[in-house]
């Protein structure tokens, strides 16, 4: 298949009931790609990732896999495997025969189960751990016997669904650095799922933004966040002050009361568009001194920087900052051509951006209220 592509889905439709979980998908994953479906609840990334491993069908389109089409393959004689957020591991099996598991299914021999198992307990880091009972495992332990037992079959391409969700903080941020060094060094596709933007831009190649069965955008890590295509995936990746503005003329906008020089080209003149502005991206300075002036309306110290929100105009902007401004304080807004991204307006244009209601509670208890997908 043209640039290596090992699977590609074409105009994929599903429906559950009244819901249309994805709407006319396409994608194209490459070989030994590390590839991320990012998005919220619901948006119908774990529906994709089971559609790739043939345990949903689709009502429309075609999964077509290293050239052929495969809907009608069942998930077992498909040439990839999943490995879940519960592991499904096998209690009653030890460590050595829970991996040895889908070889014994393979009919292989004896000796090339022992040197298959051998091999990939060095893969995660648990040499030794042969004879060891899973229940007696932490959770980051059977993770890794979950990741051993669903490569030791040899998949082309190894599926992801939120594997690291049951892990704690630090935990995860291991696994993560361990799980894209395992990728690299056995060369095989990783599709991984997550809503978690930090583990999406620090382990992928690609990330593909999902929200409502529809994909936003596809890009490096890189690229999403300096270059999000509309307001959902501004807001998603990371903070954005996220305000409307009008392009005046190639590289000039108007927003908050102001006119910028700006990077950007190719807009209609006087268009109205989205004006994103990271918060790490603006200068504070002294009121006279700024583009804009404001009002600081609350801080939060966060180790390495503060927090800022600032009223201008009755819009609120989170900035960061190293230095300290106490509630109260007018403060003036400095900011860089090069700060200053331009989007066109799309459905999601006002919905997100003003910081108005900003709780960082609010923001952790919606994260533990998430249910999951489909």
């Amino acid at each position: 298949m043209e640039n290596n592509v090992i699977i590609a889905l074409k105009n994929i439709s599903v429906t559950f009931g009244d819901n249309n979980v994805l709407k006319d998908l396409n994608l194209n994953i490459r070989d030994k790609e590390f590839i991320t479906l990012l998005g919220p609840s619901g948006c119908g990334k774990t529906t994709t990732l089971r559609i790739i491993a043939g345990f949903v069908n689709p009502d429309e389109g075609e999964v077509i896999f290293d050239g052929k089409k495969i809907n009608d393959i069942p998930p077992h004689k498909r040439q990839l495997n999943t490995i879940f957020q519960r592991y499904a591991l096998f209690p009653h099996l030890n460590v050595y025969e829970n991996i040895a598991f889908g070889l014994r299914i393979r009919k292989q021999s004896e000796k090339q189960i022992k040197e298959t198992v051998e091999e990939m307990l060095e893969l995660v880091n648990l040499k030794g751990f042969n004879k060891r009972n899973i229940t007696s495992l932490s959770g980051g332990q059977q993770q890794r016997v979950a990741i051993a037992r669903a490569l030791a079959v040899k998949p082309r391409v190894l599926l992801l669904d939120e594997p690291l969700g049951a892990l704690d903080l630090k935990l995860r941020k291991d696994m993560q650095v361990e799980l894209k060094n395992i990728q690299q060094r056995l060369g095989i596709t990783f599709i991984y799922v997550t809503h978690d933007q930090e583990e999406a831009l620090s382990m992928s190649d690609t990330v593909v933004v999902m929200d409502s069965g529809v994909i936003q955008q596809i890009g490096t890590p890189i690229d999403i966040y300096n270059e999000p295509r509309n307001a959902f995936v501004a807001d998603f990746i990371g903070e954005s002050n996220i305000i409307d503005g009008v392009m005046i003329d190639d590289c000039l906008v108007d927003f908050s009361g102001h006119r910028f020089v700006c990077l950007d080209k190719g807009f209609d003149k006087n268009e109205a568009v989205d004006v994103v502005v990271r918060p790490e991206d603006v200068d504070v300075t002294e009121p006279e001194k700024g583009m804009l002036r404001g009002t600081v309306t609350s801080v939060t110290f966060k180790g390495v920087h503060f927090e800022i929100i600032v009223d201008i105009g009755g819009f609120k902007w989170m900035i960061q900052t190293t230095d300290y401004h106490p509630e109260g304080a007018n403060i003036g807004l400095y900011i860089e051509p090069d700060a200053i991204h331009i989007m066109k307006k799309s459905e999601y244009s006002g919905m997100f951006g003003d910081y108005s209601s900003f709780s960082e509670e609010f923001d952790e208890l919606s994260e533990i209220d998430e249910e999951e997908e489909e």
